[in-house]
């Protein structure tokens, strides 16, 4: 990755999982950087660190009492582990969409506007601004624009998960992280919220989880592949499907270990 600037730098990175007072390490010494306006994906087998890496990125763990984080991350020049760096900032800069679509429960327009009324107090019609063109960039606005007050929770599941990624862009953050984003979805659904992250990189840095091995060599720019919390490799997404370096992510690929297959492309 290093033609390209980053815009997310990991350093050292562990992290551990606490029970009856064992550290169990889920990260293991993780160095890697990930570029501006880039789609990198994260893949790997089930238990292998891939969501929790993806949580360290917007400190996440924060809530948790039992996982303690080691190393840095930088996203730009700040350190976001720094004790001074404030997290709602960073939680502004760095929104999530999880697996699962989790609308607020709330109108279509409030759940759009929730972010922004959160950090800034803003006019009316600066606020019905913001909640249009962010759904405009989720394609959900021609299916929305005539019931903006009706509950989220009567949206279809596919058109809840594109009100959550509304809801990301209406902060404007400069990285989306997207945790196996489609694997609730049907097909259709799930095709729309592909075009939707392949369109968004030229103006997003995204980082994406996901276990579908045809959809991380349709979406992405670059790969990391995790293995037992540790980093195997990290290549351009191409070059590491036609001609992985490891054995293990050959293996992986292949299906021997994990669940990669060549069928799945």
């Amino acid at each position: 990755m290093s033609q390209f600037a980053p815009e997310i730098e990991i350093r050292n990175l562990n992290v551990f999982y606490t029970s009856n007072k064992k550290a169990v390490g889920a990260l293991k010494d993780i160095s890697v950087n990930i570029p501006k306006n880039k789609l990198t994906t994260i893949i790997g087998p089930s238990g292998c660190g891939k969501t929790t890496l993806l949580k360290t990125i917007n400190r996440l763990h924060d809530i948790q009492d039992d996982v303690r984080v080691e190393g840095k991350i930088y996203i730009g020049q700040e350190d976001i582990y720094h004790p001074d760096h404030p997290v709602p900032e960073l939680r502004k800069r760095v929104g999530l969409v999880a697996q699962r679509p989790y609308p607020l429960p709330a109108s279509i327009y409030n759940n759009v506007a929730f972010g922004p009324r959160l950090h800034s107090k803003l006019p009316k019609q600066e606020l019905t601004e913001i909640v249009e063109t962010s759904l405009r960039k989720a394609n959900l606005w021609e299916e929305v624009k005539d019931r903006l007050d009706s509950p989220a929770a009567d949206l279809s599941i596919g058109q809840q998960q594109r009100l959550c990624l509304a809801r990301t862009l209406a902060v404007e953050p400069e990285v989306i992280l997207c945790d196996e984003v489609t694997s609730a979805l049907d097909p259709i659904s799930a095709k729309e919220i592909e075009d939707l992250l392949y369109s968004l990189k030229e103006n997003y840095t995204i980082v994406l989880v996901s276990h579908v091995l045809r959809q991380a060599r349709r979406l992405s720019d670059y790969i990391i592949f995790l293995y037992l919390g540790e980093v195997i490799e990290v290549r351009e997404a191409e070059e590491f499907f036609l001609n992985p370096q490891n054995e293990k992510s050959q293996q992986y690929i292949q299906g021997a270990i994990g669940g990669g297959d060549y069928s799945r492309f």
